[in-house]
């Protein structure tokens, strides 16, 4: 199982230094995540923060937008460094058109469901996309208990992935740590969005050791 740090838990004065740390545990890539106050009841950053982290960071950034309009931004994201860029199907974006957009600027596209959407929200899309973020908490806040209700939803999507013989990687994102990425795991998630529990880990690379450990029931491994 790969792990992808969400640094909404870091300490922003001094974000060089998080980044190293994160990169220092082993982790597969970075989770940036973007909340414009309005789709989520919470503000973080947008493009020009990733634009600064960029040259100070060779990691994988794995952008989740939190944006009631992410479509308006795609451009300035993938210009400001993104590698994936991630939003919600619950958005007001024109879905398919969005996507076509974030792989046309040569960048990996996602969709991210929250609890309450159905998995077949997305099915439209898998053929479009490179990932699907299945929130195992509400958005906008860190912190938040792990739902484990939302394994069912995690299996259905990776059976339709299967039978359709596609590629799609599946992240969760919500409450994931020791306890609850192994439950993710057998559900059939492959990437594990760590950040509370990484950041207040008495040894966060052996917690991320442990989460690399875990085998998956996806049929692709590969990082995004």
């Amino acid at each position: 199982m790969l792990v992808s740090p969400s640094i909404l838990t870091c300490d922003f004065a001094h974000m060089e230094r998080e980044l190293d740390f994160v990169k220092q545990t082993g982790a597969d890539m970075v989770h940036l995540d973007v909340m414009d106050g309005v789709f989520v009841p919470n503000l973080s950053f947008g493009p020009p923060v990733i634009a600064r982290l960029r040259p100070i960071s060779d990691m994988f950034f794995d952008v989740h937008l939190m944006m009631e309009y992410p479509d308006r931004l795609i451009e300035a994201f993938a210009k400001a460094g993104a590698d994936l860029i991630n939003f919600h199907v619950e958005s007001a974006a024109p879905i398919a058109e969005t996507l076509d957009k974030i792989r046309a600027l040569g960048k990996k596209a996602a969709l991210t469901i929250k609890p309450k959407t159905p998995a077949s929200a997305v099915f439209p899309y898998l053929d479009k996309v490179d990932m699907i973020l299945v929130m195992t908490v509400e958005p906008g806040f860190g912190g938040q208990s792990f739902m484990a209700d939302m394994m069912p939803k995690v299996r259905e999507l990776r059976t339709e992935i299967d039978r359709r013989g596609l590629s799609v990687q599946l992240q969760v994102d919500g409450g994931i740590g020791a306890a609850t990425a192994p439950v993710a795991a057998e559900a059939g998630a492959d990437i594990a969005v760590v950040g509370s529990a990484l950041f207040n880990a008495d040894d966060a690379k052996a917690l991320v050791a442990e989460i690399h450990t875990l085998r998956t029931g996806a049929a692709v491994h590969s990082q995004p």
